[in-house]
């Protein structure tokens, strides 16, 4: 095992023994490996660099790197697409640690010969891993204790190089082992050109859970840095309640790029609440809700459930309607009351036909009142024709009541 501030500066001696240069930096390949390999050596010769591969290697340790051959290529080295530089690309660089669920910085980078060559597989996160590079080789003790990440729990690394979108593909999967909350919360911490790389690298369904975890302000500086496209598909998966706060955050031209963009199913959710102001009971609630005719049955309508291809993420109530295609609104039932409930009785017979509710017009604050006062975790919100209109949540309610640095501590329930 060998630690990258060992090596670096460290003599090249060619095949005859004889000093050529030295250990400017280590070029590894970043891919679908957890481990990735060492490909080869920048060296350094009178101000030039130039690379030599693995294959010209025949040593790597501690008293530097002995070559197999004496022919050398002076080529100036020019980093290609995939690599990193271990010295200039992950040294002093932050990364996501997945199993500690932190943001770390790197003081020292672990190699191992896995027999194959060697292979990056740790990185030193401990003040020990950055005093060994401070002190003179030899004065540092190696029975200090050191706290070694394993480079498999390395979900992002914030680099400035290129080479990064090939990285963060080999991230994706690590980082979805996270909640959205623990990504969003892990993302901040980070600059905003590594925090846009971050949403980037996941799913759309992942990204856009995430970026509904983060202030509006930061939705929106990530959506502008995005590809237009790629911002695009991300808000038709927010909800739209969100994705029309995140709108209105934007430039007037870039919103009606990415709105214009969104297919148009998502456009229309995200249209109908547009015209609501912000502070009320309209621009707060969204229209992701499930509603069912009053005549149907409770078995009937547990099969539906069952058989319907998108639900909102958390369904508490189901809202009860006059008819079939209507959105006259009659009850509601909660999902536990509903389960609990005879399958043959209909849904009119066992629905709470008394219930609190808001008007579009309502301010925002009075909707967030009501859902506290209540205990509820959603009010619909009811039009003058009596047409359920949409729903507010509990978590978009609290926002309003909590205090600003109160806020992140509140679950999304709906989220």
């Amino acid at each position: 095992m060998l630690y990258l501030s060992q090596i670096l500066s460290r003599p090249i001696f060619d095949a005859r023994n004889e000093k050529i240069a030295s250990i400017d930096d280590i070029l590894v390949k970043y891919g679908s490996e957890e481990y990735p390999p060492v490909i080869g050596l920048v060296a350094r010769l009178r101000r030039r660099n130039f690379f030599i591969p693995r294959r010209n290697i025949s040593e790597l340790g501690l008293d530097g790197a002995r070559m197999s051959s004496a022919k050398l290529d002076l080529t100036p080295f020019e980093r290609r697409e995939g690599e990193v530089l271990l010295g200039k690309d992950v040294l002093d660089n932050q990364l996501i640690d997945v199993d500690g669920k932190r943001v770390v910085r790197v003081n020292d980078v672990q190699l191992l010969d896995a027999g194959d060559f060697w292979r990056v597989t740790g990185a030193d996160v401990s003040l020990q891993g950055f005093l060994r590079r401070l002190m003179p080789k030899g004065f540092y003790g190696s029975d200090r204790p050191v706290e070694v990440i394993d480079w498999a729990d390395v979900g992002y690394l914030a680099t400035d190089t290129a080479t990064v979108t090939v990285q963060l593909k080999s991230s994706k999967d690590k980082l979805s082992r996270l909640h959205p909350v623990e990504i969003a919360q892990l993302a901040e911490t980070l600059s905003p050109i590594h925090r846009t790389e971050v949403v980037e690298s996941l799913d759309n369904e992942t990204a856009a859970d995430t970026l509904e975890e983060m202030s509006t302000e930061a939705q929106a500086r990530i959506l502008e840095d995005m590809d237009e496209e790629r911002a695009a598909d991300i808000l038709e998966e927010m909800s739209p309640d969100d994705a029309v706060d995140v709108l209105g955050e934007l430039s007037e031209e870039k919103a009606e790029e990415l709105f214009n963009l969104m297919e148009d199913d998502e456009k229309a959710d995200v249209a109908e609440l547009m015209h609501f102001e912000h502070d009320t009971a309209g621009g707060l609630m969204t229209t992701e809700f499930v509603v069912f005719p009053k005549n149907l049955t409770v078995g009937e309508t547990i099969s539906r459930l069952r058989e319907m291809a998108e639900t909102p993420n958390m369904i508490y109530y189901l809202y009860v309607v006059e008819e079939e295609n209507s959105w006259k609104l009659a009850g509601l039932i909660s999902l536990r009351s509903l389960i609990l409930a005879d399958p043959s009785s209909t849904l009119e017979k066992v629905m709470r036909s008394e219930f609190t509710f808001a008007h579009p017009s309502d301010s925002a604050e009075f909707v967030a009142q009501t859902i506290s006062e209540y205990n509820l975790l959603a009010l619909p919100v009811v039009d003058d024709e009596g047409d359920i209109a949409g729903i507010v949540t509990v978590d978009d309610a609290m926002e309003i009541i909590l205090p600003k640095n109160l806020q992140r501590r509140l679950p999304r329930l709906f989220g």
